[in-house]
Formats: C-alpha cells, sequence, structure tokens
C-alpha cells in the first residue's frame, strides 16, 4: 500500500512550488524522528512543518463515530458555550502572520470549517502569506463557495464520505452523501472554467464496522469525480482499560485530568474482520480508479485484524507530533494532540505561538513522551496523528 509521501507527486502535478512546501513538510518531520530535542533550550518553533487550525467546534452534522458529536461526542453537553469562544478573523490573522515565514503545510478542520463566518477571508490572506491551506470539510455546505476556493488557490480540500449514498447517510445523516458529492462536483466544475489546477480534491473514509463491507461501491462511485486522493483512516478507537491508563498517565506525568479519549471508546471497531477488510482494501489499490489511495495507516495484511481487535497491540511509535505540529483550538488554546485538547500549552490570545511551543509545558510534554516506553502514552496507541507520522513497529 502506498505511504504519505504519495502527496508529494500528487502536489508535483498542481505546482512545482506547491509540491516542494509539501516536500519540506515531509522532510521536517523526518528529522523530529530522527532528532527529537528535549533539552529547553531548544528552538521548537522554527522546526514546524504542520499546524492545524480547530476554526469552529460548531457542526451541522451528528456522525454516530465522531469524538466530538457523536454516540460519545466530548462537545454534545457544552456546544452552545463552547462555540461563544471562537477567535475572530484578526485574532487569525495576526497568528498568521507569526507562522508565515516559516511557509508551512495547515490543515483547516473543525467542527465543520464552513460554519466560520470568516472561513473564506482566512484562507485567501493564508496564500497571500505563502501557506499551503488544506481543508477538511463534511462538504455539505461548499457548493456555493466554489467559485471563491478555486479563485483563491486553496491547496487541497478533503470531504469525509464514509460509503456510497445509503449508507453513508445512516452513518452521517440523510441527504448528505448528495450534498457533498454537489460540492465536490462543483469545485471541478470551477477548476474546468477557471483553467486551474487548484485545489487537489480528495476524499477521506473512516472505515467502521459500518461501513467496511462497502468501502468497494464507494472507490467504484468516486471515478466520476475527478478525485487525486482517497485517504483509507482505518480509525481511531480505544477501550475501557487504554482510557484508564491514559488518564492514571496524565495525572501522575502531567498533573492533567482528561476527558476527550473516551468519546473514542465506541466500539465501531469491533467485529470488523481484518481478512475481509484487507482483501477489500486490496482490491481498491489494484485497481485504477484515477486517482491515488492511502490507507492511514498501512499494515502488514497479516495484522489489520489485530489493529481493531487488540487495541494495546502497538502498530506505531514514537510520535513526532510535539516536535514538529502544533494544533490550535477555536478558542485559541494550543496543545499537540488534534483529538485529545486536554493538556494545553498555552493560548494565542496571550502568548506567541513561538513563545508557546517553545515553553515550560511543552517541553515537559516532549520530555514526558521521549522517556516513556516506546515514546507514547498509553493513549497514543490508535491516535490518527501518531498512525499518519509515526515510527511503524517492526511486523506491522
Amino acid at each position: 500500500m502506498k505511504q504519505n509521501t504519495s502527496l508529494v507527486p500528487v502536489m508535483l502535478g498542481k505546482n512545482f512550488g506547491l509540491a516542494a512546501k509539501v516536500a519540506n513538510t515531509f522532510f521536517k518531520i523526518g528529522q523530529a524522528h530522527l532528532f527529537p530535542k528535549v533539552n529547553s533550550g531548544a528552538d521548537h518553533f522554527k522546526r514546524l512543518a504542520l499546524v492545524y487550525f480547530k476554526l469552529t467546534g460548531a457542526c451541522n452534522l451528528r456522525c454516530v463515530m465522531c469524538g466530538q458529536y457523536g454516540d460519545k461526542g466530548v462537545m454534545n453537553s457544552c456546544a452552545a458555550e463552547e462555540n461563544k469562544k471562537t477567535l475572530p478573523l484578526e485574532t487569525w490573522k495576526k497568528f498568521i502572520d507569526d507562522i508565515a515565514p516559516l511557509k508551512l503545510t495547515t490543515y483547516i478542520w473543525g467542527g465543520e470549517p464552513f460554519l466560520y463566518p470568516d472561513l473564506l477571508p482566512l484562507c485567501k490572506y493564508m496564500v497571500q502569506k505563502g501557506l499551503v491551506v488544506s481543508v477538511n470539510t463534511n462538504g455539505t455546505l461548499m457548493e456555493r463557495f466554489a467559485e471563491q476556493i478555486v479563485r483563491d488557490k486553496w491547496a487541497a480540500v478533503f470531504v469525509s464520505l464514509d460509503a456510497f449514498r445509503d449508507v453513508n447517510d445512516e452513518l452521517r445523516g440523510k441527504g448528505v452523501y448528495d450534498k457533498a458529492i454537489a460540492g465536490i462536483k462543483a469545485i471541478d466544475r470551477e477548476k474546468k472554467k477557471q483553467k486551474a489546477k487548484y485545489p487537489a480534491l480528495g476524499i477521506v473514509t473512516v472505515v467502521t464496522n459500518k461501513n467496511y463491507l462497502y468501502l468497494d461501491e464507494l472507490a467504484q462511485a468516486s471515478r466520476e469525480y475527478n478525485l487525486d486522493i482517497h485517504i483509507y483512516n482505518l480509525g481511531t478507537y480505544t477501550n475501557s482499560s487504554i482510557v484508564a491508563a491514559q488518564k492514571k498517565f496524565m495525572k501522575e506525568k502531567l498533573d492533567t485530568d482528561i476527558d476527550c479519549l473516551e468519546a473514542y471508546n465506541t466500539g465501531y471497531n469491533l467485529g470488523i474482520d481484518g481478512k475481509k477488510l484487507h482483501s477489500i482494501l486490496g482490491n481498491v489499490q489494484n485497481k485504477n480508479y484515477g486517482h491515488t489511495i492511502l490507507t492511514v495507516p498501512t499494515l502488514n495484511p497479516e495484522k489489520t485484524h489485530t489493529y481493531y481487535a487488540e487495541l494495546e497491540t502497538p502498530v506505531r511509535s514514537r510520535c513526532p507530533v510535539p516536535w514538529c505540529q502544533a494544533n490550535v483550538n477555536y478558542n485559541g488554546d494550543v496543545h499537540f494532540c488534534a483529538d485529545y485538547p486536554d493538556y494545553i500549552l498555552g493560548n494565542i490570545k496571550e502568548q506567541s505561538i513561538k513563545d508557546i511551543v517553545n515553553g515550560e509545558r511543552a517541553n515537559l510534554f516532549r520530555k514526558t513522551l521521549h522517556e516513556s516506553k516506546d515514546g507514547m502514552a498509553p493513549g497514543c496507541l490508535r491516535c490518527y496523528q501518531n498512525m499518519l507520522f509515526g515510527k511503524k513497529v517492526k511486523g506491522y
């Protein structure tokens, strides 16, 4: 199966300069693997390769497996109050000015980013500042903005779809599939109309026990959409034992209480037949659908079952994220772990991002993780960022 660096040739087909920036991102992540500096005097700011922007916690969907609004979503009981804390455009622009000299890659998500009222002017500003702008969306609100998205040269748009129409809508809501496809088609039309190569179009599929038998149907349908990439995310899963271990670890090592990991203790991993899943994914990758297909993480075929049935077994180790990445939440809080924003490093309303990522709390986190078994905390075992960037465990 193809590796994450397959993104580079995809971008090369769009623009050499863009491809060079994406390649530099992977280079910096590789450096973080090889040289994870833990001394407090290191300048980790200049080593940043990728910054995630969670612009809003608000979302118009209630996808069952979502860690925010799904069955156990952390936002279910607090969304109204939390969404009042969303940062204004000017605060984000000041932050962009701080990171722009790094010419790094950015990944915008939510919630649903199209619910952030100034998404388009913010993205335009980011592109003008030389950043690689990629946006993850459920796609349902995108169609009417297609002209401006193409004109403003977003680098990539990733639309979340989990299966073909009926199965997808069972997981994400009635009518979601058709609205998302309408958005994808609108972007494709505008690219042709404007004779543009931007943005690269992608689909991200989260594998669960509700959709894994039907992944080939979505792949077949995707032939029509002029995609550039399709990412199959094997899913973020945990169980009660891992949650308990992570709570103990974070309290003892970092004096932090956690809430977010339990949101991924959903059971949607249970009963997935690893042999069947790998056969389906293998068949998909062996056919030519006209675009690149990635699986995150790539696994030894014999170990696919382990990924879902033995959650305590590591398949990736030595997460490099604290040495090369940062996540900024909708309220300005900065943290390393995208899906688990419990350990807060600082807030961009109060400090510069450079001071935050070079600060005492950030350095303590790096040191703690580096000294832990396999360079991970217990909650890292199926974390998406670790699956995407962690070191492949031998045999997996």
